[in-house]
């Protein structure tokens, strides 16, 4: 099992309890009001971060594009928020308890992020998953990695774990992802899950979700998922970018219950039978019992026995070890065998 540890010291794993991130992405519409409303009701969903996304104009589109889409610079200006939007929010997170994230679109924004938010960890989009020459820079951070790998061959993933783990970090949690909003049931493959397990055994395996509904990312736990992201919203009838898809709180508390509750059932891949389920066999089991009433001294044969309720006593499957002995007193009908019943230690016909 791959474990790593974030930079706040919590350890995230395959088949540990999820670490669940609320993606707020553009959800707060730029307004720092609704930004921290954000943060509180994730808090009190149970989730165990905030995530943001800290672009700007400048790093995320060229100007050639800005000029052909004037109304995509105003998006992103509208929707960014600033280096000291994001310091005051991770703050307000941190003193709410909760863990404060963001994606960057730079290297400097990377910085800002580990230096000055604190942030456990940086988060890379799906989209720098080509983008070696800053995966490379990302790395040399050092802080813990987050990589989520929507529209990827698995040969453009391998070659960004690769370019990440020669620049000295091995702190890297994978996810799943498919970069379709909403994502359709039949496009998610969660089984891509244990593929990727497999192929990158070092590193933990997570789920980032674009589905709607709460059941994926369940399922996404139930096969080891070690992360689970979900876009979040306070009110998903606002227009906005990814907010329709995104949960609400209720929706998000409820996805968290269900992913703890699955978690908790999991148990491990050994057979073990707990002390409860071996107290319902004594009484649901079968023993072996007396057909009739029988003397002492009575050999025992087939046709004296039978196999009932409760399971106390001797297991049917031990019948063959019976046959042949020696009843040391009178049993009646319908009686549960016992060992201290029979005379001789050994069957007779042994």
């Amino acid at each position: 099992m791959s474990v790593i540890t974030l930079g706040n010291g919590r350890q995230i794993g395959d088949y540990l309890k999820p670490y669940v991130v609320a993606e707020l992405n553009t959800s707060h519409f730029g307004d720092l009001g609704i930004a921290r409303a954000m943060i509180d009701e994730a808090k009190a969903a149970g989730c165990d971060c905030v995530k943001f996304q800290s672009w700007s104009a400048e790093t995320l589109y060229c100007d050639s594009y800005y000029q052909a889409n004037a109304i995509a610079k105003r998006i992103v200006k509208k929707f960014a928020l600033d280096s000291a939007q994001l310091k005051e929010l991770a703050g307000y997170a941190a003193a709410q308890g909760i863990d404060f994230a963001s994606t960057p679109y730079s290297i400097q924004e990377a910085k800002f992020l580990v230096a000055e938010c604190k942030a456990p960890f940086i988060k890379i989009a799906s989209m720098e998953l080509n983008n070696l020459p800053y995966l490379e820079q990302l790395g040399r951070l050092g802080a813990p990695l987050v990589l989520s790998t929507g529209m990827g061959t698995l040969e453009e993933i391998r070659e960004a774990a690769r370019v990440i783990e020669a620049s000295g970090n091995r702190q890297l949690i994978i996810l799943h992802c498919t970069s379709i909003y909403p994502s359709p049931p039949q496009l998610v493959r969660l089984q891509n899950i244990i593929g990727l397990r497999s192929e990158f055994p070092a590193f933990p395996i997570g789920y980032s979700d674009h589905s709607q509904g709460i059941e994926i990312p369940a399922a996404a736990v139930a096969l080891g998922a070690c992360l689970i992201e979900k876009h979040f919203t306070l009110d998903s009838s606002r227009i906005g970018m990814d907010n329709q898809m995104a949960t609400e709180p209720e929706e998000m508390r409820a996805m968290i219950r269900a992913c703890h509750r699955v978690h908790e059932a999991m148990g491990g891949a050994g057979r073990v039978l707990s002390v409860e389920e071996q107290a319902q066999a004594r009484k649901m089991r079968r023993s072996i019992v007396t057909r009739r009433a029988l003397p002492a001294g009575h050999v025992l044969t087939e046709a004296d026995l039978d196999a009932k309720r409760p399971g106390d006593g001797i297991a049917p499957s031990l019948l063959a070890m019976v046959l042949g002995r020696t009843l040391k007193h009178d049993l009646g009908a319908e009686t549960v065998l016992s060992w201290s019943s029979l005379a001789d230690h050994e069957p007779a016909s042994i």
